[in-house]
Protein backbone atom coordinates (compact mmCIF):
# COMPACT_ATOMS: atom_id res chain seq x y z
CA UNK A 1 0.00 0.00 0.00
CA UNK A 2 1.41 3.73 -0.82
CA UNK A 3 0.11 5.65 2.45
CA UNK A 4 -0.50 9.38 1.16
CA UNK A 5 1.22 11.73 3.78
CA UNK A 6 -0.69 15.37 3.81
CA UNK A 7 0.66 18.27 5.89
CA UNK A 8 -2.44 20.69 7.09
CA UNK A 9 -1.66 23.70 5.16
CA UNK A 10 -1.19 25.81 8.26
CA UNK A 11 1.24 23.95 11.03
CA UNK A 12 3.78 24.52 13.73
CA UNK A 13 5.82 27.44 15.05
CA UNK A 14 4.16 30.53 15.19
CA UNK A 15 5.31 33.69 14.55
CA UNK A 16 5.77 34.39 18.39
CA UNK A 17 7.17 31.25 19.39
CA UNK A 18 9.71 30.97 16.35
CA UNK A 19 10.99 34.40 17.02
CA UNK A 20 11.29 33.82 20.75
CA UNK A 21 13.34 30.10 20.29
CA UNK A 22 15.46 32.61 17.64
CA UNK A 23 15.74 35.41 20.58
CA UNK A 24 17.53 32.71 23.17
CA UNK A 25 20.15 31.15 19.80
CA UNK A 26 20.73 34.62 19.60
CA UNK A 27 21.68 35.41 22.88
CA UNK A 28 23.57 31.99 23.63
CA UNK A 29 25.72 33.12 20.84
CA UNK A 30 25.85 37.00 21.83
CA UNK A 31 26.90 35.87 25.44
CA UNK A 32 29.08 32.97 25.30
CA UNK A 33 30.23 33.32 29.19
CA UNK A 34 27.26 34.36 30.69
CA UNK A 35 24.65 32.26 32.78
CA UNK A 36 21.80 32.76 30.29
CA UNK A 37 18.05 31.87 31.96
CA UNK A 38 14.54 31.56 30.14
CA UNK A 39 11.85 32.80 33.16
CA UNK A 40 9.68 29.67 32.46
CA UNK A 41 9.65 27.06 29.82
CA UNK A 42 10.30 29.23 26.54
CA UNK A 43 7.86 27.83 25.04
CA UNK A 44 5.99 24.04 26.24
CA UNK A 45 7.68 21.91 23.94
CA UNK A 46 10.12 19.54 25.54
CA UNK A 47 12.16 18.49 22.55
CA UNK A 48 13.02 21.82 21.46
CA UNK A 49 13.67 23.13 25.38
CA UNK A 50 15.73 19.81 25.55
CA UNK A 51 17.96 21.49 22.13
CA UNK A 52 18.13 24.80 23.83
CA UNK A 53 18.91 23.63 27.09
CA UNK A 54 22.04 21.98 25.02
CA UNK A 55 23.47 25.06 23.89
CA UNK A 56 23.27 26.40 26.98
CA UNK A 57 19.57 27.79 28.08
CA UNK A 58 18.92 27.52 31.81
CA UNK A 59 14.89 27.29 32.82
CA UNK A 60 14.30 29.11 36.10
CA UNK A 61 11.00 28.55 37.50
CA UNK A 62 8.50 31.77 36.77
CA UNK A 63 7.79 32.79 40.18
CA UNK A 64 9.22 34.27 43.22
CA UNK A 65 11.34 31.06 43.65
CA UNK A 66 13.04 31.10 40.56
CA UNK A 67 14.19 34.99 40.71
CA UNK A 68 15.41 34.13 44.26
CA UNK A 69 17.78 31.61 42.80
CA UNK A 70 19.58 34.61 40.49
CA UNK A 71 22.53 35.87 42.34
CA UNK A 72 22.95 39.36 41.31
CA UNK A 73 26.83 38.80 41.34
CA UNK A 74 26.62 36.95 38.08
CA UNK A 75 25.02 39.76 36.07
CA UNK A 76 22.58 37.12 34.12
CA UNK A 77 20.65 37.22 30.94
CA UNK A 78 17.11 36.29 31.58
CA UNK A 79 14.81 36.14 28.42
CA UNK A 80 11.52 36.89 29.05
CA UNK A 81 9.18 34.06 27.14
CA UNK A 82 6.55 34.38 24.69
CA UNK A 83 3.88 34.72 26.79
CA UNK A 84 5.36 37.66 29.12
CA UNK A 85 6.01 38.68 32.57
CA UNK A 86 3.55 41.06 34.77
CA UNK A 87 5.33 44.17 34.99
CA UNK A 88 6.09 43.42 39.06
CA UNK A 89 7.77 40.18 37.73
CA UNK A 90 9.69 42.14 35.33
CA UNK A 91 10.93 44.53 38.13
CA UNK A 92 12.48 42.20 40.77
CA UNK A 93 14.37 40.63 38.14
CA UNK A 94 15.99 44.17 37.67
CA UNK A 95 16.24 44.39 40.99
CA UNK A 96 18.72 41.01 40.67
CA UNK A 97 21.00 42.83 37.94
CA UNK A 98 19.44 41.01 35.08
CA UNK A 99 20.28 41.74 31.96
CA UNK A 100 16.35 41.15 30.38
CA UNK A 101 15.67 40.16 26.59
CA UNK A 102 12.25 40.47 25.87
CA UNK A 103 10.95 37.61 23.23
CA UNK A 104 7.45 38.47 24.31
CA UNK A 105 5.03 37.74 21.15
CA UNK A 106 4.18 41.11 19.70
CA UNK A 107 0.37 40.16 19.96
CA UNK A 108 1.00 39.28 23.60
CA UNK A 109 2.25 42.37 24.39
CA UNK A 110 -0.60 44.54 22.94
CA UNK A 111 -2.48 42.76 25.26
CA UNK A 112 -0.51 43.96 27.87
CA UNK A 113 -0.81 47.21 26.79
CA UNK A 114 -4.60 47.49 25.58
CA UNK A 115 -5.09 46.22 29.74
CA UNK A 116 -2.70 48.74 31.13
CA UNK A 117 -4.08 51.70 29.46
CA UNK A 118 -7.90 50.97 30.17
CA UNK A 119 -6.85 50.27 33.94
CA UNK A 120 -5.04 53.32 34.28
CA UNK A 121 -8.70 55.08 33.25
CA UNK A 122 -10.10 52.71 35.62
CA UNK A 123 -11.60 50.03 33.87
CA UNK A 124 -12.71 46.52 36.05
CA UNK A 125 -10.31 44.06 33.57
CA UNK A 126 -11.79 41.04 32.85
CA UNK A 127 -9.82 38.15 31.04
CA UNK A 128 -10.87 35.21 29.31
CA UNK A 129 -8.76 31.89 29.56
CA UNK A 130 -6.92 29.22 30.95
CA UNK A 131 -6.54 30.56 34.21
CA UNK A 132 -2.79 29.31 35.32
CA UNK A 133 -1.54 30.18 31.78
CA UNK A 134 1.86 32.40 32.08
CA UNK A 135 0.08 35.03 29.34
CA UNK A 136 -3.21 35.21 30.93
CA UNK A 137 -0.93 36.10 34.75
CA UNK A 138 0.81 38.60 32.49
CA UNK A 139 -1.99 40.16 31.35
CA UNK A 140 -3.55 40.18 34.70
CA UNK A 141 -0.34 41.60 36.66
CA UNK A 142 -0.22 44.36 34.15
CA UNK A 143 -4.14 45.72 34.80
CA UNK A 144 -3.15 45.42 38.69
CA UNK A 145 0.27 47.20 37.79
CA UNK A 146 -1.71 49.92 36.11
CA UNK A 147 -4.09 50.35 39.00
CA UNK A 148 -7.68 48.12 37.84
CA UNK A 149 -9.98 49.06 40.67
CA UNK A 150 -10.56 45.10 39.94
CA UNK A 151 -9.91 42.12 38.01
CA UNK A 152 -11.96 38.79 36.75
CA UNK A 153 -10.55 35.68 35.32
CA UNK A 154 -13.19 33.26 33.29
CA UNK A 155 -12.21 30.00 31.08
CA UNK A 156 -16.45 29.81 30.09
CA UNK A 157 -19.38 31.33 30.21
CA UNK A 158 -20.49 29.39 32.76
CA UNK A 159 -18.35 31.73 34.85
CA UNK A 160 -18.91 34.13 33.16
CA UNK A 161 -22.35 33.83 34.18
CA UNK A 162 -21.58 33.13 37.67
CA UNK A 163 -19.30 36.65 38.09
CA UNK A 164 -20.08 37.98 41.57
CA UNK A 165 -21.42 41.06 39.88
CA UNK A 166 -22.17 43.18 42.40
CA UNK A 167 -24.63 46.21 42.42
CA UNK A 168 -21.41 48.54 42.39
CA UNK A 169 -20.28 46.62 39.08
CA UNK A 170 -23.26 46.96 36.98
CA UNK A 171 -22.95 50.77 37.66
CA UNK A 172 -19.66 50.50 36.50
CA UNK A 173 -19.39 51.70 33.31
CA UNK A 174 -15.89 51.25 32.51
CA UNK A 175 -15.08 47.38 31.83
CA UNK A 176 -13.35 45.74 29.59
CA UNK A 177 -12.70 42.44 27.98
CA UNK A 178 -9.92 40.90 26.72
CA UNK A 179 -8.72 37.24 26.08
CA UNK A 180 -5.66 35.38 26.12
CA UNK A 181 -4.15 35.22 22.51
CA UNK A 182 -4.34 30.97 22.25
CA UNK A 183 -7.88 30.91 23.71
CA UNK A 184 -10.56 29.17 21.89
CA UNK A 185 -12.28 31.97 19.74
CA UNK A 186 -15.72 30.05 20.20
CA UNK A 187 -15.99 29.81 24.00
CA UNK A 188 -14.86 33.50 24.07
CA UNK A 189 -17.82 34.60 21.73
CA UNK A 190 -19.87 33.29 24.04
CA UNK A 191 -18.33 34.51 27.14
CA UNK A 192 -19.03 38.09 25.26
CA UNK A 193 -22.32 37.12 24.53
CA UNK A 194 -23.21 36.45 28.35
CA UNK A 195 -21.32 39.72 29.74
CA UNK A 196 -22.64 42.04 26.82
CA UNK A 197 -26.01 40.66 28.69
CA UNK A 198 -25.34 41.69 32.26
CA UNK A 199 -22.67 44.73 31.12
CA UNK A 200 -24.20 46.00 28.03
CA UNK A 201 -21.81 48.74 28.27
CA UNK A 202 -18.57 46.28 28.79
CA UNK A 203 -15.67 46.74 25.77
CA UNK A 204 -15.07 43.68 24.27
CA UNK A 205 -11.61 43.29 22.29
CA UNK A 206 -10.76 40.96 19.98
CA UNK A 207 -7.36 39.25 21.17
CA UNK A 208 -7.29 35.87 19.53
CA UNK A 209 -4.30 35.56 17.68
CA UNK A 210 -5.46 35.00 13.96
CA UNK A 211 -2.46 31.64 14.16
CA UNK A 212 -4.60 30.18 16.36
CA UNK A 213 -7.91 30.17 13.95
CA UNK A 214 -5.30 29.65 10.97
CA UNK A 215 -4.48 26.31 12.62
CA UNK A 216 -8.17 25.02 13.24
CA UNK A 217 -9.48 26.35 9.89
CA UNK A 218 -6.25 24.76 8.07
CA UNK A 219 -7.45 21.51 10.36
CA UNK A 220 -10.85 21.56 9.07
CA UNK A 221 -9.59 21.45 5.80
CA UNK A 222 -7.17 18.29 6.10
CA UNK A 223 -10.02 16.42 7.66
CA UNK A 224 -11.70 16.00 4.64
CA UNK A 225 -8.61 14.65 2.50
CA UNK A 226 -7.41 12.24 4.92
CA UNK A 227 -8.79 8.92 7.15
CA UNK A 228 -6.46 9.48 10.34
CA UNK A 229 -4.93 12.35 11.98
CA UNK A 230 -1.40 13.08 14.22
CA UNK A 231 -1.55 15.98 16.23
CA UNK A 232 1.86 16.67 16.33
CA UNK A 233 2.88 18.65 19.72
CA UNK A 234 3.81 19.05 23.37
CA UNK A 235 1.45 17.54 26.00
CA UNK A 236 1.40 20.59 28.02
CA UNK A 237 1.08 23.03 25.12
CA UNK A 238 -2.85 24.74 25.34
CA UNK A 239 -3.23 25.13 21.52
CA UNK A 240 -1.95 21.57 20.77
CA UNK A 241 -4.34 20.05 23.14
CA UNK A 242 -7.37 22.23 21.27
CA UNK A 243 -6.22 21.03 18.03
CA UNK A 244 -6.59 17.55 19.57
CA UNK A 245 -10.08 17.84 20.88
CA UNK A 246 -11.10 19.51 17.75
CA UNK A 247 -9.38 16.99 15.43
CA UNK A 248 -11.18 14.02 17.72
CA UNK A 249 -14.28 15.45 16.78
CA UNK A 250 -14.37 15.62 13.16
CA UNK A 251 -12.18 12.37 12.50
CA UNK A 252 -12.49 8.68 13.66
CA UNK A 253 -8.52 7.92 14.00
CA UNK A 254 -6.83 10.81 16.22
CA UNK A 255 -3.96 10.64 18.08
CA UNK A 256 -1.79 13.17 20.15
CA UNK A 257 1.96 12.80 19.67
CA UNK A 258 5.57 14.46 20.78
CA UNK A 259 7.84 12.45 18.96
CA UNK A 260 7.64 9.76 16.17
CA UNK A 261 8.62 6.69 18.03
CA UNK A 262 4.73 8.04 19.88
CA UNK A 263 2.64 7.25 16.17
CA UNK A 264 0.70 4.57 17.18
CA UNK A 265 0.91 1.15 14.74
CA UNK A 266 -2.78 2.08 13.31
CA UNK A 267 -2.14 4.59 11.46
CA UNK A 268 0.78 3.02 9.48
CA UNK A 269 -2.05 0.96 7.55
CA UNK A 270 -4.30 3.82 7.07
CA UNK A 271 -4.36 4.87 3.05
CA UNK A 272 -4.19 8.64 3.97
CA UNK A 273 -2.75 10.41 6.96
CA UNK A 274 -2.74 13.84 7.72
CA UNK A 275 -0.64 15.67 10.53
CA UNK A 276 -0.94 19.24 12.17
CA UNK A 277 1.31 20.62 14.53
CA UNK A 278 0.48 23.09 17.75
CA UNK A 279 1.98 26.62 17.61
CA UNK A 280 4.89 25.75 19.42
CA UNK A 281 6.25 22.46 17.80
CA UNK A 282 9.56 22.82 15.79
CA UNK A 283 9.72 21.88 12.32
CA UNK A 284 12.30 19.29 12.76
CA UNK A 285 9.68 17.11 14.71
CA UNK A 286 7.50 17.52 12.52
CA UNK A 287 9.62 16.52 9.57
CA UNK A 288 10.36 13.39 12.02
CA UNK A 289 7.07 12.00 12.18
CA UNK A 290 6.58 13.00 8.27
CA UNK A 291 9.93 10.69 7.66
CA UNK A 292 8.58 7.85 9.87
CA UNK A 293 5.15 7.38 8.12
CA UNK A 294 6.88 7.65 4.36
CA UNK A 295 9.65 5.23 5.23
CA UNK A 296 7.15 2.68 6.87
Amino acid sequence: MNQIVTRARILGYCMGVRRAVETAEKCIADYPRKKIYSFGPLIHNSRALQHLESLGLQVLPADDQGIESINPADNPVVIIRAHGVPPQTRDKLTAKNCIIVDATCPRVVANQKKASLRAAEGYIVIIAGDKNHGEVMAVEGSARYAGAPETYLVATSEEAEALPITERLEDHLKVLLLSQTTFSSKVYTAIARTLSIKLPSIEVVDTICPATRERQDALWELSEQVDGIIVVGGKNSANTRRLYTTAASICGHVCHIESADEIPEEFFSLPRVGITAGASTPDFIIAEVENALQRH
